[in-house]
């Protein structure tokens, strides 16, 4: 365990962090060629979606073997949408690199992904890439970072040079300057700078531990080799944020990157607790290959050609092909298939995976994404997962006829991929609807279908699934009777009508004494209603919060029927919607936005003009947080709104709150759509 390293790459869009792994896969001499992202033939992104759009939108796992030690790489898109992939990737390493891309200014993506992982509990770092760029500045990345998140990384491997000249980095931490993994003279002009440097952190390395304070204050000094130890150990405590410089298309400073995470980044073995459930207790396990099996499957997928694979990380014990296992989140055993170390798409076998590392399992029958892996009887499970809540809403219906059975069984397999993708059947507007982060997301949803499934789906905005009630009350009667030859058709009732408290539902009263409807026919009575409520009468939307009182009524000995009565139910309750001002309502949901400040004022703005009504506001780290409720036919297409308004800075988060009534002219535009529809 002690040498292995697993990083998760995470951050901005186009700031190198393919393009990285690519170099450290050949440094390393594990492959023989770089890939290039623009030319599509990089390790790491090797899906037709990726090599089509040149960015990651799957998570992907490469190894490779650095100074005798493992070191896997989990590298992660960087788009808010694939956050699934982000928090999956986090949930399997002992420490997450944020990779920000040193020539442009503080990127949203990596503001989104820094806010995403923040609390996971494990080491955070930051690469400064691409400074050999134009217009890059080291010092500047990191102001910014500092600027616009709780973190503040300090520099560990700070650049020699900058833009097309930047030629090397300087390991603050040893004083020494580096080519490549070789050592070279500290150029003059940084001499003062460096020393400088170093000193604010041995003061900074030594407060961090008492042992070494007390060194420190007796000899005024640390070693090289105390300070190492003494950096890795306040890395692992989290004391330190480092902060790295390189450049991936130049190789410069990727082997000296190699070097300092072998060096001063936590092995497995760093990190040996585990936090996990029993049943529903908290409880905290040691870790290590002679302790039992905890194992857990950070993402699956389905891949055409092999079949189901999921992406493993032992956290103790060891896994070998063939053994039982068993699965608590599913309540079933499972046995360990073929099994393989991973780099990309490219597998290579193995009969064991131990404590520490990451592998890929091919067909388990039952495991799949976010499911432990423990010993038959073991009971503990891994500690419940927090996913972002949706924010963007779309139907899904296959295009041809032929493939409507066919979709489900290909939507469940895509789900198993994105645990913040859920696709759930309205009962009462009748749709398929994907609940999700965003456009893009869905997007790949759709095209993966088609490239995998050979599945044309259609999407669009869902319906509102919009409530009917009255506001007044009502006293009516109908009398069906029909003749026409034969046995006739005679059913006669009379109602009270009234409304009840929101979320009351339907409340069915038989007042009906001495015998003027049988009771034969009071449940006949009683679905009818409920048909109709079903149905509903003024835009074909369930009704709701009513009282249905029957008190009276006739009947005639031959010809009243459950039929005759239930139809005489249906037009008298339609006789009271006429009188009883009927109502529309509409779900509204709480909604708890984050944003930066200066936009405050636009976003407020935009929510009175979505119906929507502010609650108050409190500072969030370094944004505010707006709590605030929408109706949900406004809250539809608030992602984009909100992405546009804040320069992609926004974020927000909702959940259903209750329903209320809909503004009457809305109301009406609302009727008349629903019954020009029919």
């Amino acid at each position: 365990m002690k040498n292995i390293r697993n990083i998760a790459l995470v951050g901005a869009i186009g700031a190198g962090k393919t393009s990285l792994v690519e170099q450290m896969l050949f440094n390393s001499k594990t492959t023989n060629r770089i890939g290039k992202v623009d030319d599509g033939t990089t390790v790491m992104d090797y899906s037709p979606e990726e090599i089509e759009r040149k960015s990651s939108v799957s998570l992907s796992i490469a190894n490779f073997i650095w100074k005798k030690n493992k070191i896997n790489i989990i590298d992660a898109p960087g788009l808010a949408d694939f956050s699934s992939e982000q928090i999956s990737a986090a949930l399997a390493a002992e420490t997450i690199l944020f990779v920000a891309n040193s020539a442009s200014e503080f990127d949203v993506t990596l503001e989104k992904s820094i806010e995403l992982l923040y609390d996971r509990p494990v080491v955070k770092g930051f690469i400064i890439n691409r400074l050999d760029n134009e217009g890059s500045d080291f010092y500047k990345t990191i102001e910014r970072i500092k600027e616009n998140t709780d973190f503040s990384p300090t520099p560990i491997l700070i650049p020699i040079g900058n833009e097309h000249k930047f030629e090397g980095v300087i390991d603050i931490a040893k004083g020494k300057a580096l080519k490549n993994g070789k050592e070279i003279e500290i150029p003059e002009s940084m001499k003062e700078q460096v020393e400088a440097a170093k000193m604010e952190l041995m003061e900074a390395v030594a407060e961090s531990d008492d042992k070494l304070l007390e060194k420190y204050f007796d000899a005024g000094e640390l070693s090289v080799e105390e300070m190492a130890s003494g950096l890795k150990n306040a890395i692992i405590k989290g004391k330190f944020t480092p902060a790295f410089a390189s450049s991936a298309t130049h190789d410069i400073g990727v082997t000296d990157l190699m070097d300092a995470i072998v060096e001063y980044l936590p092995s497995p073995s760093d990190r040996n607790e585990l936090e996990v459930l029993e049943g529903e207790e908290k409880k905290i396990i040691k870790l290590g290959e002679t302790e039992n099996l905890f194992a857990y499957v950070f993402k699956s997928y389905s891949d055409p050609n092999v079949g189901d694979i999921s992406y493993v990380r032992v956290f103790s014990g060891t896994m070998k092909n063939g053994m039982d296992v068993y699965i608590p989140e599913k309540e079933t055993k499972d046995r360990i298939g073929s099994m393989y170390f991973v780099n990309g798409k490219n597998r290579k076998e193995t009969d064991v995976l131990k404590a520490g590392d990451i592998g890929g399992l091919v067909k388990m029958k039952v495991a799949r994404g976010f499911d432990t892996i423990v010993d038959t009887n073991s009971k503990l499970r891994f500690r419940k997962v927090k996913l972002p809540t949706p924010v963007y809403w779309q139907t899904i219906k296959a295009v041809n006829q032929h493939d409507e059975d066919k979709i489900g069984a290909a939507l469940n397999k895509l789900l198993d991929e994105d645990h913040t993708l859920n696709v759930d059947m309205n009962q009462e507007t009748a749709e398929n609807v994907i609940s999700c982060l965003g456009e893009q997301q869905v997007s790949l949803l759709q095209k993966r279908l088609k490239t995998r499934y050979k599945i044309d789906a259609e999407l669009k905005t869902p319906a509102v699934p919009y409530k009917e009630t009255i506001a007044g009350t009502a006293e009516v009667s109908y009398r069906h009777k029909k003749q026409s030859g034969g046995k006739g058709q005679f059913g006669e009732v009379y109602f009270r009508v009234k409304p009840l408290p929101r979320g009351s539902g339907f409340e069915f009263v038989n007042s009906v004494v001495g015998g003027r409807i049988p009771t034969k026919f009071i449940p006949a009575i009683e679905k009818g209603l409920t048909e109709v409520i079903g149905k509903g009468i003024i835009s074909h939307n369930q009704i709701v919060d009513l009282s249905v009182d029957v008190y009276d009524g006739s009947y005639h000995d031959v010809d009243s029927s459950e039929m005759a009565f239930k139809i005489a139910s249906w037009n008298a309750l339609k006789k009271a919607f006429d009188v009883a001002n009927p109502i529309l309502l509409e779900p509204v949901h709480k909604v708890q936005i984050i944003i930066p400040d200066e936009y405050m004022g636009d976003v407020m703005g935009d929510i009175s003009t979505r119906r929507g009504k502010i609650l108050g506001m409190e500072k969030h780290g370094k944004k505010q947080l707006l709590n605030a409720e929408m109706p949900l036919a406004e809250l539809m297409g608030y992602y984009p709104a909100l992405k546009s308004l804040t320069q992609g800075r926004g974020k927000f988060t909702q959940e259903f709150s209750r329903y209320e009534k809909v503004p009457g002219d809305i109301a009406a535009k609302v009727i008349e759509k629903a019954n020009s529809d029919e």
